[in-house]
């Protein structure tokens, strides 16, 4: 199997960074650019963020589905962000640590629940008896 370059630095950068918010621009970056859906970016000192992390953070809801639509990998995180209750629940159970692992920018995963809103209410129930 021929390796591939590395995506431009630049180019992950945009694509996670408008993913906090500009659909628009994710589906043009990639349409262009497909291997973006899992691309991470480093904002510094391990604080490292995929699309799907940015938008589940922000409560992003369009964005994150549009990116597990074209292959993005889910996490806990945007699970919690998502409503996605037996998920979270399952591997929080198998991996009880989770709870406190921080996610993007440090941002906790009760953080991702109440980002979802009345649709991931029921995990931020979940977590918040925990």
């Amino acid at each position: 199997m021929d390796k591939k370059p590395a995506l431009a630095a630049s180019l992950v950068e945009e694509f996670v960074g408008n993913a906090h918010g500009n659909l628009a621009r994710v589906k043009e970056l990639l349409e262009n650019e497909p291997a973006l859906v899992n691309a991470t970016w480093d904002w510094g000192c391990g604080d490292f963020e995929t699309a799907l992390g940015a938008a589940a953070h922000t409560g992003n809801r369009p964005i994150a589905n549009y990116l597990l639509e074209h292959g993005a990998r889910l996490d806990i995180f945007a699970a919690a962000m998502l409503g996605n209750l037996e998920i979270v629940k399952t591997a929080l159970k198998l991996y009880p640590e989770m709870i406190n692992t921080p996610g993007p920018h440090g941002i906790p995963l009760i953080a991702h629940a109440e980002a979802g809103g009345d649709e991931s209410k029921a995990v931020l129930d979940y977590l918040s008896s925990l």
